[in-house]
């Protein structure tokens, strides 16, 4: 199936030949999109203390980095021009993001970050620079001009609050106006200057460093692991200088380390707890006036659920994640449980009892036993899940 999204390409064409390989251009991508936000809407985010927002201003090698919540009074004082607000993880507080951000779930949920919006006002831009992840560039609003290049030099400012290149040499350049796409891979060095007031929505992915997974790791490791014995010396010798750790401690704690073994279980494990855990600025709040298990129950079989929009539920073999936290689903919740991650929601059948009533909303419609109804009210009452309004 080829869509406009990714220029007329399949999803697995697109993955086979574009993704982490080249950059692509895609000239109406969205049809008739030119935003989700005025920017005056955007101002009103950018003001609120649960919202990750910044303010960039400058340009050459003059750089100057806010960081939200801001007030009013701080737009008043800005320039006509070159200056950029950035409210980050509009997904999560807005639901037409979040169904924009559905869009690419050809990428798989684990590898998925969240979705940034810009608002630049003439000449404002975040300077030269690259990411370390995939990064679709769709335009909102307005005009914006990118320019980019494949060099390898890669070498960034000092003293500037942002990573902006030291060299930047253009190899091809675009104006993209709404419902362009552009994407990039990974260190491709690119450079966005507004054309006029306009917005850029960008879809940014996760690409944790082999050290931020091997820290994660040992952390897991360290709430996980279970070792017999201690370190005892019952032919302990008279040392020469008491100052010095002797050969035979050091051969003994060598020997205790070496009991820490892991295995692919282990790896599942820990991968779906990190990949799952939300960001340390994300919080949940419970429902204010929830409702009663049996009124939930009935809403639920009536208009189904979603998952929070800061809520991740991916699975691995026969375990589950959500949030950080795992789980072992009973054999017949799982097929309803698996849907949940893939699509978001479950959205009941009509026509057939509740207690029979499928779940599901694309592909199959797998049923929702009652333990998995038990399971999610839990769930509904940290506020991980919704009651579907869809």
């Amino acid at each position: 199936m080829t869509t406009t999204l990714l220029g007329g390409l399949s999803p697995s064409r697109f993955l086979r030949e574009v993704w982490h390989k080249r950059p692509l251009l895609i000239r109406n991508a969205v049809p008739g999109f030119t935003g989700l936000l005025t920017p005056a809407e955007m101002r009103q985010l950018a003001g609120r203390d649960d919202v990750e927002s910044r303010l960039i201003q400058g340009s050459g090698t003059r750089w100057q980095l806010d960081h939200g919540p801001f007030r009013k009074s701080d737009f008043k004082r800005l320039p006509k021009n070159e200056w950029t607000l950035l409210v980050q993880s509009l997904n999560h507080v807005l639901p037409e993001a979040d169904a924009l951000l559905a869009r690419f779930d050809f990428i798989p949920h684990a590898r998925l970050d969240d979705l940034m919006v810009s608002y630049a006002v003439p000449g404002g831009s975040v300077g030269p620079h690259f990411d370390s992840y995939d990064v679709f560039l769709l335009q909102g609003q307005g005009h914006r001009r990118w320019q980019i290049s494949t060099q390898t030099d890669l070498a960034i400012l000092d003293d500037v609050p942002l990573k902006i290149l030291r060299r930047f040499e253009a190899e091809e350049e675009w104006v993209l106006g709404p419902g362009d796409m552009l994407y990039l891979p990974p260190h491709v060095a690119h450079y966005g200057v507004a054309e006029d007031a306009c917005t850029t929505y960008s879809i940014g992915f996760r690409a944790p460093t082999t050290e931020e997974l091997a820290h994660g790791f040992l952390m897991h490791l360290q709430d996980t692991l279970k070792l017999e014995g201690r370190y005892a010396d019952p032919d302990l010798r008279l040392q020469a200088h008491p100052g010095e750790i002797s050969r035979a401690m050091l051969a003994q704690i060598e020997g205790m380390i070496a009991k820490i073994q892991w295995g692919k279980r282990d790896i599942a494990e820990f991968a779906g707890r990190y990949l799952s855990e939300p960001k340390p600025n994300v919080f949940f709040d419970a429902p204010d006036t929830p409702l009663g298990r049996a009124a939930f129950h009935k809403q639920a079989n009536k208009h189904g659920v979603a998952l929070n929009p800061k809520s991740r539920l991916l699975f691995a073999g026969g375990r589950f994640f959500i949030n950080g936290e795992a789980f072992t689903a009973s054999a017949d919740e799982i097929d309803a449980l698996k849907h949940l991650a893939d699509q978001r929601r479950l959205v009941p059948a009509r026509g057939t009892p509740p207690d029979a009533r499928p779940a599901g909303g694309l592909g199959a419609a797998p049923p929702m036993p009652a333990a998995l109804r038990e399971r999610l009210y839990d769930w509904y009452e940290a506020g991980w899940l919704e009651i579907d309004a869809a």
